[in-house]
């Protein structure tokens, strides 16, 4: 089993060509250990071999756009399940996982984030894990995205603190105003329900 996530990035039309080529740039960085592919400039789709850790790397690439001004944001799909493997090229991969992504990807409306597998009980789940983390990440302001993008790469609150040179009650404000407690309960779950369901 792996996950596919498909995604594109929110209002990229608005933003300077400088600009949208920084936040793709910052979102290439951040998913360089893995198999991935832009295409028509704001969309791409990318390939995980370990499902485990595509909603935080979906968390990072959203607070990523975020962080340069709450009107952008990212739209993705995660589809788990099995792939065509190996996997050296996106365009001509394929598989259950790629299918669900790419289906569910199309039918995305109000909700920036949706998770999907083959399993309709772990789906439940799913749903309800990706329409908290939505809620979440959808108000999630500049400053608040930037402390969180921080803290998702494992950063502490005190060396966030020295890395954007702010006081640590200000790391600390921002962070439970963006409820960062909760995006890691969800995360935790996420991945538990990946291992019980065996969809790794």
């Amino acid at each position: 089993m792996a996950a596919v996530i498909t995604a594109d990035i929110v209002n990229f039309s608005l933003l300077p060509l400088t600009k949208g080529k920084k936040l793709v740039t910052q979102i290439s960085t951040i998913l360089q250990d893995y198999t991935f592919e832009f295409y028509r400039g704001d969309s791409l789709q990318l390939y995980c071999k370990d499902a485990s850790v595509a909603l935080e790397l979906v968390c990072k690439i959203r607070t990523v756009a975020r962080k340069m001004n709450s009107v952008y944001d990212v739209r993705a799909s995660i589809g788990i399940g099995k792939v065509n493997t190996p996997v050296k090229n996106i365009k001509t991969a394929g598989g259950e996982a790629f299918v669900l992504s790419g289906r569910t990807f199309e039918q995305l409306n109000v909700q920036n984030l949706q998770i999907i597998s083959g399993d309709e009980k772990a789906n439940i789940s799913l749903q309800l894990i990706s329409g908290f983390c939505d809620y979440i990440l959808k108000k999630m302001t500049s400053k608040q995205a930037e402390v969180i993008l921080k803290l998702l790469e494992g950063n502490t609150q005190t060396e966030v603190a020295e890395k954007l040179m702010k006081s640590q009650s200000t790391i600390n404000k921002h962070a439970r105003s963006a409820d960062w407690n909760e995006i890691e309960k969800l995360l935790a779950l996420y991945k538990q329900i990946i291992i019980q369901f065996k969809l790794t």
